[in-house]
């Protein structure tokens, strides 16, 4: 009995020692690619400037970092976080940025396997984390992500730590307010919370667990920013009153590496701001977008709210570059989960290669603006996450309403 226990025990034990040793060896094989493809980490050098300036009691706003010349784009609470980047070497700093993103992979991956799949044993939750995260590692926002040691991931994950709490947990909501007060562009998720929240109030004439959240939420941007401006004052002025304004600060619009609408709109009119065509746009695919999120999060589908809510962040942000779109992860485990509903069936492969490419390396995009004078080809290619999403978006609309159609 002791020997058939144990056998069933190692049974068990083996398939997740597996997928924690493949995972090992593809981080390992990443983290030489890395190293081999002699990534200069550019934006933890910018954030590692951001930090001794706020040290130095210099204007945040005033800086330039690298050889690139690059500025402050964040809030100040950014520049606050990423003072400890400075006691440290920069060798050292660059190793634990990239272990430290490492960890953020799979800290990404678990918490979209426990958002699209929450019934999931432990040990069939850290089985599939394991196999996810030595695969989408590899994916071009993840690779993009750490080549630069940018902030992500943590963004990530600090949002999906919210939509995964059990129902009624106190800190729901935390993890948003922190995200939208670091980089303002998670504060979408704040709007679908108080969304669903106002609309489940009606519905039951009552608080919920939306409306605790997005309060939650709210306090906690607030609360980080208020005490931003306390230690900041100056920066803080500069920031809300100027900067936030200057949307060309961040790069030029038209860049292959702008994976967002604007992006798209200026490389298809061959122009660096495509002005109020963007904006229409913007609006009215948002709104569109924003209305499928707060139906599914009242139909109880958090998978698909969080994930569209995601999605059309990136796509109506004035800059989204590629390694923001680190979304594809929880993006690709609905799909994969729920591939027998997909249609074609060669669809969830066909998304999972777009990410996987880097397809839109592919057109030129060297110094001198080439973006500015592409062919269709090259529209096609540097536009190849927006037109992903937005084929995905029509997709999941038109079933919903052919299920509907045929309830009737």
């Amino acid at each position: 009995m002791t020997v058939s226990v144990l056998a069933r025990t190692r049974a068990r034990q083996w398939p997740l020692a597996t997928a924690a040793a493949t995972c090992l060896l593809s981080f390992i094989a990443f983290w030489v690619a890395q190293r081999l493809a002699h990534v200069n980490m550019l934006d933890v050098m910018v954030y590692r400037a951001e930090g001794e300036t706020v040290r130095a009691g210099g204007d945040l706003y005033a800086m330039r970092a690298t050889s690139a010349n690059l500025a402050m784009t964040y809030p100040p609470l950014a520049g606050l976080l990423f003072v400890p980047l400075t006691f440290v070497g920069v060798p050292l700093m660059r190793t634990l940025t990239t272990a430290g993103n490492l960890l953020l992979v799979v800290a990404l991956v678990q918490l979209s396997v426990q958002l699209v799949r929450p019934s999931l044993s432990r040990t069939q939750l850290w089985r599939t984390t394991l196999w996810v995260a030595a695969i989408v590692v590899w994916c071009e926002p993840v690779w993009t992500t750490l080549r630069y040691g940018q902030i992500n991931l943590l963004i990530a994950v600090a949002v999906l730590w919210d939509f995964t709490r059990r129902e009624g947990h106190r800190w729901a909501g935390v993890g948003i307010g922190l995200a939208t007060a670091v980089k303002l562009t998670p504060g979408l998720f704040v709007v679908l919370v108080l969304a669903a929240g106002l609309l489940l109030w009606r519905r039951e004439k009552g608080w919920n667990q939306w409306l605790r959240t997005a309060a939650t939420a709210t306090a906690a941007f607030l609360g980080a920013t208020l005490a931003s401006a306390l230690i900041l004052p100056r920066d803080s002025m500069h920031f809300w009153t100027e900067t936030l304004f200057e949307t060309g600060r961040v790069g030029f619009a038209e860049e292959t590496a702008n994976q967002s609408l604007r992006g798209v709109l200026a490389r298809l009119m061959h122009t660096d701001d495509p002005g109020m065509w963007w904006a229409v746009a913007a609006a009215l695919l948002g709104g569109a977008a924003m209305v499928v999120a707060v139906r599914a999060a009242l139909r109880g589908d958090r998978a698909v709210s969080v994930i569209v809510c995601a999605v059309t962040a990136l796509m109506i942000s004035p800059i989204s570059w590629s390694h923001h779109w680190v979304w594809c992860v929880p993006l690709l485990v609905l799909l994969v989960d729920r591939r027998d509903r997909v249609r074609p069936d060669w669809a969830v492969a066909a998304v999972a290669l777009v990410f996987a490419s880097f397809a839109l390396w592919w057109v030129p995009h060297d110094p001198g603006r080439p973006e500015l004078d592409q062919n269709a080809g090259q529209m096609l290619l540097s536009a190849v996450y927006p037109l992903t999403a937005t084929a995905l978006f029509l997709g999941y609309a038109l079933t919903r309403r052919r299920q509907a159609v045929a309830k009737e």
